[in-house]
Formats: structure tokens, C-alpha cells, sequence
């Protein structure tokens, strides 16, 4: 990949976030209530317009929009996204804390749903239209129509309140508390990827390189591993990164049915409080993430597969 390729998607991921941040403080700007009155009724009392208008001033919310906006970019620009209305702590290091316990879900989640998918892919491939294969189709089947919340509940149920395995409070991010919200995230992302595999599978497997291979005598598990399987899970990288970024956004209800402290969980509550500072934070972290998440993807491609190289 070329230092040209690369200046040229740093140069689009800059004006994309430009575009989400303005796009994200116009919208705010634009909601109903009042931001120095949300942020003084939080401690439960009712200020007085003297101390309203002082609060505002004091903000800079008496200032224009482009004023104020201009002052919020600059200050994002020196890694300072201001203060939180509801948690009284600046936004940056909220995001930060509520970034590792959803990192850790999204990490192990992707992995439980990269053992389940792949081997299950991979048998229905090569038994296809015959009982593994129906069988795998069956479970991919239930596993789309199943509704995150649902299964959530259901394992709550199971575990929490009839084996008393997990405490059904939750609020725990040890690996006693990981593993619920994981498996419930992956079940279903399994069952997409599950699919995805068979069909790349199925693909690679009616390619001239394989029949030429088979015509040579070459054995057919050295075909599939060393051969079909590097070339048909290429096309994935792109839908695991996409994925992965859509865990570290947080998958908001997953982690209030498990009390899961992470990005998604407390998206829901600055919303809830009409957290401006918090929500435009919020929009710009996952907005980077998602870019540089890309960038990363195409920068594997180009050691998965040479050819791409010299297209760069």
C-alpha cells in the first residue's frame, strides 16, 4: 500500500470527522432544554435566573452557534470534549472508562462467534445438501430470528435466577460477568458469519484452481486448508472489522439487560439526561473508531492477499 494511498484516506477520515462533528453540535445545538439548566438541576435543586444566565455565560452558550462550536472543535482538537452534565467528570475520561469494559465484550464476543462460525461454515460447505448442511442452516436459522434481548433474558433466567451462576444485578466486568453478555452477542453474529462462510466456501470450492488441483491428486483437506479456506475467509476481514467496530460502539441493549458498564449502556443514560457534551463525544469516539477501523482493514489486505499491492 502506497504512501499516497495512505495520505489520501487520512486526508477523507479528517473531513468525514469534520462533517460528524459539526453535523452532531448542530443537532444538539438545535434540541429543546437548556444545557446550563440541565446542568444545574442535576443537583436537585432550581436555580435562579440570575444564576441561569450566569451558568450560560459561563459556557459560552450565550455566544453563536459558529462561536461555539469553533470553541468545542478547538478544544477537541487539545483532547478536551468538555464536561459532563449527568456525571460530573470530564467527557473524555468517562468515554475512556466505559471504553475497556465494552472493548473487552466486543474482543471476546468476536472470538466466540469466530469459533462457533467458521468450523460450522466450513462443514456446511463441504457437505452441501446433505444433513450437516441442513442441519447448520437450521441453527443459522434460529440463530438470526432470535432477538438479542430475548436470549438475554432467557439466559438471565437460566442462569442467573434458576443456577445462580451470575448475580442477575450484574454490574460485574470480571470474566464471571463477561461471558453472558459475549455468548449473547455472538450468538447471533454466528449465525450471519456462519452463513457468509458457506457461501465463500462454497465459491472457492467451484474455482479452476481447485478442480486443477483435485485433477493433480492432490489430497482434498490440503486443498481446503491450504488453498480454499486463505482465499474464501479474505472477504470476511472486511465484515469482522465492520462488526468489531459496531461492539466498541456499544450494543446498548445487551448491556442494560446485563448492567454491562460500557459505551452502549452509557449512551442510553446521557441521552436519557440530555447530556449534550457526553453525546457529542460519544458520536465523535465511535465515529473515529469506525474510520480507523478501515483503515486497519485495508492495511491487512494488502499482507492477505500480495495482488493488491501492486493495485494500490
Amino acid at each position: 500500500m502506497s504512501k499516497k494511498y495512505l495520505i489520501k484516506r487520512l486526508i477523507q477520515v479528517l473531513i468525514v470527522l469534520f462533517g460528524i462533528s459539526f453535523f452532531t453540535f448542530g443537532l444538539t445545538y438545535l434540541s429543546p432544554g437548556d444545557p446550563a439548566e440541565i446542568m444545574l438541576t442535576e443537583c436537585g435543586n432550581i436555580p435562579s435566573p440570575e444564576l441561569l444566565e450566569q451558568t450560560r455565560i459561563e459556557l459560552g452558550l450565550d455566544k453563536p452557534f459558529l462561536v461555539q462550536y469553533g470553541r468545542w472543535l478547538r478544544g477537541v482538537l487539545a483532547g478536551d470534549m468538555g464536561m459532563s452534565y449527568s456525571m460530573k467528570m470530564p467527557v473524555v475520561d468517562k468515554l475512556v472508562q466505559c471504553f475497556w469494559p465494552t472493548f473487552r465484550m466486543a474482543t471476546m464476543s468476536l472470538i466466540i462467534m469466530i469459533v462457533i462460525s467458521v468450523p460450522l461454515g466450513i462443514i456446511a460447505a463441504i457437505y452441501q445438501n446433505k444433513w450437516p448442511d441442513y442441519f447448520v442452516r437450521v441453527l443459522t436459522f434460529l440463530g438470526v430470528s432470535i432477538p438479542n434481548f430475548w436470549l438475554g433474558l432467557i439466559f438471565l433466567s437460566f442462569f442467573g435466577v434458576k443456577l445462580q451462576w451470575v448475580t442477575v444485578s450484574g454490574g460485574r466486568t470480571d470474566f464471571k460477568g463477561l461471558i453472558l453478555p459475549a455468548v449473547t452477542l455472538a450468538i447471533a453474529m454466528a449465525a450471519k458469519y456462519t452463513r457468509q462462510v458457506r457461501v465463500t466456501i462454497l465459491e472457492e470450492l467451484h474455482q479452476d484452481y481447485v478442480i486443477g488441483a483435485r485433477m493433480r491428486g492432490i489430497k482434498e483437506c490440503t486443498i481446503l486448508w491450504r488453498h480454499v479456506l486463505p482465499n474464501a475467509l479474505l472477504p470476511l476481514v472486511t465484515l469482522v472489522g465492520l462488526s468489531f467496530g459496531s461492539l466498541l460502539g456499544g450494543t446498548a441493549v445487551v448491556e442494560i439487560i446485563y448492567n454491562w458498564p460500557g459505551m452502549g449502556n452509557m449512551a442510553i443514560k446521557a441521552i436519557a439526561c440530555r447530556d449534550y457534551p457526553l453525546v457529542q463525544g460519544y458520536v465523535l469516539w465511535i465515529a473515529l473508531i469506525y474510520m480507523g477501523i478501515n483503515i486497519l482493514v485495508d492495511l491487512s489486505y494488502a499482507y492477505l492477499d500480495p495482488r493488491l499491492k501492486e493495485g494500490r
